[in-house]
């Protein structure tokens, strides 16, 4: 498959100040009368950030701005929009609708399954009490901003799946009572993605958003949340390749947002096209430091990291790594930037060098990775998972035993925050690394066991958008362990259960081939080789031993 990104500069849109910056003096004593021109279809096609149709009732001068804001929106870029809505205000301030943008806007990446910050809460409430002070013009537009308000309101008592649910019924309502608005079932059908059960294995929910923005990208074929929202929707193994199309045209559509040339590299990840995840990600990067969104340019480098291994093209992967310390250091905590949080630039942090390690076999590295403490346990915990691999498997228990007792810890830290979906990955982390720690200290059977319960726990849940994909597959591990445990024929079918996850994975590929091997199955054997250096065709040379042993299998020279 060919991809091309059609890039066209444009200057990032400066945010400074709190988002309730731009505000009337004074709160209007009572609702504002509108003259019936004031309500209109708006549409303004925006060839850099995609074509958005929106009605409101705020002024004819303000529109532009308005449909603009919504596009952003839709490409996550909350910072530029955040600058157009309040350019909404300055023309209208009368605008409610333009404060129901700002509340949106300021909720952040909502498939970001981490609790949202104290200073975010405060900024959508803030948001959500200046569109109630204005006032509706419409019942329609009230729907909007009683929706949003579920997100932000009674905050301190609900929990927040609660108000996600709320926010996800509200926009269903909205929805239904105004069938012939495109925007609200947009927004409705984000809100069912993003409510949905990670554990949830039917995908009901994420079929039944899929379906709808389906239908309706059909028709708009130039809307950038249409195409966003499918990648996400479909962001499953078993989904993935309906996103195809969508992931192919939406950077066409928003070449002007980073977080739109990114996300196609989501559904590229899931079906194992490296090549078109490196060129949109180089892209995506090259346009976030235009924004100054550093968390987006580290994120895009770390799914562009995990498909350089990938390939085998550990070189690239090495001049990726050694350019992360220069990004991170610009990299602002409180940033609003576009659809990577400043927790995922951190995770990004963590995750790369780490990946560096692990994916190439090198348990001595990975055992000495460099802990670095942040205010993000789940991106904490990566290093110590990859310090506890390594260790065990270069036979040092008592370091393993160390990185085990860490990860407990920031899984213990998570569960005091509520974070229930990190906690279960971290858990899943000290599982496998435990077992490892017990097979390097000969306790084999017990071993297994537990990498098996980590397996299956890490098959019960989904991956977070904020990474390619887990930083050891847990099945693949245990294939490994099989290995060493000469299992062979039980090590062929985890690697075969990790290739149907996560396709064209390196690794699981190449020990598939070895279990067969092992197994006196040459002839499967010499097939995965084939697709193993078929896959590595551009791999450094000599390159991994891997590489070299799938050679020597097949009789090629390398």
């Amino acid at each position: 498959m060919r991809f091309l990104v059609a890039l066209i500069s444009l200057a990032a849109v400066a945010f400074a100040g709190p988002l309730v910056a731009q505000q009337p003096a004074q709160q209007p004593a009572q609702q504002p009368v509108r003259p019936a021109s004031h309500t209109a279809h708006a549409v303004h096609p925006q060839h850099d950030v995609g074509t958005v149709r929106f009605v409101t009732s705020c002024a004819v001068a303000a529109q532009p701005a308005f449909v603009r804001a919504v596009a952003l929106l839709h490409s996550f870029a909350f910072a530029q929009a955040m600058a157009e809505f309040n350019g909404v205000l300055r023309a209208d301030p009368h605008c409610a609708m333009a404060w129901w943008g700002l509340a949106l806007s300021a909720w952040g990446n909502p498939f970001v399954v981490a609790a949202k910050s104290r200073a975010q809460v405060d900024r959508g409430l803030a948001a959500v009490q200046r569109a109630r002070a204005v006032g509706a013009a419409t019942p329609r537009e009230q729907g909007y901003i009683d929706a949003v308000a579920q997100l932000y309101e009674h905050a301190d008592t609900l929990p927040q799946r609660v108000r996600l649910i709320g926010y996800r019924d509200a926009m269903s309502a909205l929805a239904a009572r105004e069938p012939a608005d495109t925007e609200a079932q947009i927004f409705r059908s984000l809100a069912v993605a993003i409510a949905a059960d990670p554990t949830d294995k039917t995908y009901a929910a994420q079929l039944e958003a899929g379906a709808t923005l389906e239908r309706l990208f059909a028709k708009l074929p130039d809307h950038p949340g249409l195409a966003h929202y499918i990648i996400h929707a479909y962001d499953a193994p078993p989904l993935a390749g309906r996103a195809l199309d969508a992931a192919t045209r939406y950077g066409r559509i928003a070449p002007a947002v980073s977080h739109a040339l990114h996300m196609p590299s989501h559904t590229y990840t899931r079906v194992g096209l490296w090549q078109q995840s490196i060129v949109t990600n180089i892209a995506s990067a090259s346009a976030a430091r235009r924004e100054g969104s550093t968390a987006e340019e580290l994120h895009a480098s770390d799914y562009r990291m995990y498909a350089y291994l990938q390939l085998g093209q550990d070189h690239a992967a090495a001049l990726l790594l050694a350019a992360i310390p220069d990004i991170a250091r610009r990299l602002d905590p409180a940033a609003i930037g576009t659809g990577a949080s400043p927790a995922a630039g951190t995770f990004a942090v963590a995750a790369m060098p780490a990946r560096y390690a692990l994916e190439r076999g090198d348990w001595t590295r990975a055992a000495r990775l460099e802990v670095h403490a942040t205010t993000v346990p789940y991106a904490d915990a990566i290093t110590w998972f990859a310090r506890a691999l390594g260790a065990a498997r270069s036979g040092d228990t008592t370091s393993a035993d160390s990185a085990v007792t860490e990860l407990a810890r920031l899984r213990d830290l998570l569960a005091s925050a509520n974070e229930g979906y990190w906690v279960e990955q971290v858990e899943i982390q000290r599982l496998a690394a435990s077992a490892w720690r017990g097979f390097a200290a000969g306790q084999r059977e017990r071993a297994l066991a537990t990498m098996r319960v980590a397996a299956e726990r890490e098959d019960a849940t989904e991956k977070s958008a904020i990474t390619p994909g887990p930083l050891a597959p847990a099945r693949e591990l245990l294939g490994d362990m099989l290995m060493e445990a000469r299992a062979y024929a039980d090590a062929r079918t985890a690697y075969a259960a990790t290739m149907a996850k996560e396709p064209n994975r390196f690794r699981a590929i190449a020990g598939a081939a070895r279990a067969a091997m092992a197994a006196g199955d040459s002839v499967t054997a010499r097939e995965l080789y084939r697709a193993l250096l078929a896959l590595a065709a551009h791999a450094d040379k000599p390159g991994r031993r891997e590489l070299t042993q799938a050679a020597t299998s097949i009789g090629r020279a390398r």
